[in-house]
Parts: structure tokens; sequence; C-alpha cells
């Protein structure tokens, strides 16, 4: 994979390039989880509505939603008649608590890994990970975020797989006592919930002032990049 398709690979935004007939010829790790919410039919559609009358890029900011993916705009790009490309922006869902977190210096990639293990006893899961390696050190409060991802592992104990990403928000920033702080994501995914589990995770993300997104598949934890 050469760097530019990394860089779609790893994006935040789904992309679908399509053939003439409407099939899927490649797509990144985003569209793969958008297409549980959408058809590749809707998408390919989607993407010949919003084509340039020419050859060409178009953007164009219209509000989409599939199941929980909110968009606010698609770019659309042809050069013959043969393949297009579609990527859809999405909206920002999160939301942080507005109480600046306390704690200590604290490698993220650590405690996940450390909650990875102490989950992976006696299971067949696979835990996968997809950790973006420039987040650095940030200060939180590790015990309470080790109990919460416990929690979230829990809620998909039954899957096969489960997928652990770690991303930085580009972007995108929180301001605590006039100070401005970069978002960074820890996402977990997995084919299926312990739905009955759901309450707890909420409330204790309430009480440790997490604020978490949960779905049937995934759970995000949205924390600021606080350093110092």
């Amino acid at each position: 994979m050469t760097f530019e398709q990394q860089w779609i690979e790893y994006d935040y935004n789904p992309f679908i390039l399509f053939n003439a007939k409407g099939k899927i010829l490649s797509l990144n790790a985003e569209a793969q989880f958008l297409l549980g919410a959408a058809t590749s039919n809707e998408l390919f559609e989607l993407a010949k509505t919003y084509a340039s009358i020419n050859f060409g890029f178009k953007t164009t900011f219209v509000e989409l939603e599939y199941g929980r993916y909110k968009f606010f705009g698609v770019t659309v790009g042809y050069e013959d008649e043969d393949q297009i490309g579609i990527k859809l922006y999405q909206s920002p869902t999160y939301k942080l608590n507005t109480v600046k977190p306390n704690g200590e210096l604290t490698n993220i990639f650590t405690v996940i890994d450390l909650c990875i293990a102490t989950n992976s006893i006696s299971s067949d899961t696979l835990f996968k990970k997809d950790f973006d390696p420039t987040i650095p050190d940030v200060i939180i409060d590790s015990n309470k975020l080790i109990k919460l991802l416990n929690k979230i592992y829990e809620y998909f104990k039954e899957n096969d797989s489960i997928v652990t990403k770690v991303f930085f928000r580009v972007g995108e920033h929180i301001k605590y006592e006039d100070e401005k702080y970069s978002i960074f994501s820890i996402a977990v995914r997995g084919e299926h919930a312990d739905m009955s589990k759901k309450d707890t995770l909420e409330i204790i993300a309430k009480n440790n002032n997490f604020f978490l997104e949960i779905t049937e598949n995934e759970v995000i934890i949205n924390l600021p990049m606080i350093t110092s």
C-alpha cells in the first residue's frame, strides 16, 4: 500500500470507487462500516446524482443520514466512463465534558494494552489494534479510563474479533480555561454487543466525566489531548 493509499485507508471519511456498473472496485475502512447502514447501490446512485456534468471533481454540501452516520457533504470525481469515486464527509457527532480532566501523564496505548490483556484471559476473541502512533501521552485519570475500557470490552465480549482504533480528530479542538486542545478518540468496534450492558456503560461514563457515543457495534470515547 502506497503512502497515498494509506491516507485514504485511514481517512475518517468513507471513500468508495465504483466501476460503470456500480460494482465496488475499492473502498477504505470507514466505507466498509458505512455499508452496514447503506447499500452499495444507494451510494452508487448518490455518486451519479452529485457528479459534475463533465469529467472532473465536484463537491456538494448536502445533509445525508444513513443509520447513525451523518454527513454534511460529498465529493464525486470521474475522469472517464469506467470509474467514479465518492467521498462522504462525516459530521462531528461527539461531545466532550466541560470539566477539564485531572490525572497523571498517561500512555494511552499502554492502558489499552493492559485492558486487552485482562480481557483476553480465557477468551477466544481476537483483539485487533489500529493505533495512530503520533498520539502523545496525555493527562488523564488512568484508573477511571481502565474501568471504563474494561466495561466496553465486556460490552463486545461475545464477538470473534474486536477492533480498537485510536485516532486524531483532524481540525477538532476544545477549550478549557482559554486554552485550546486537540481531540483524539478511542473507538472499540464489534459486530455484536450486549445491549443489556449499555446502561452500565453510560452510568460509569457519566460518573467519571467521560462522554460516550454508543451504537450496536461501536463505542467511542472522545478525549482532549492535554499533555502538561
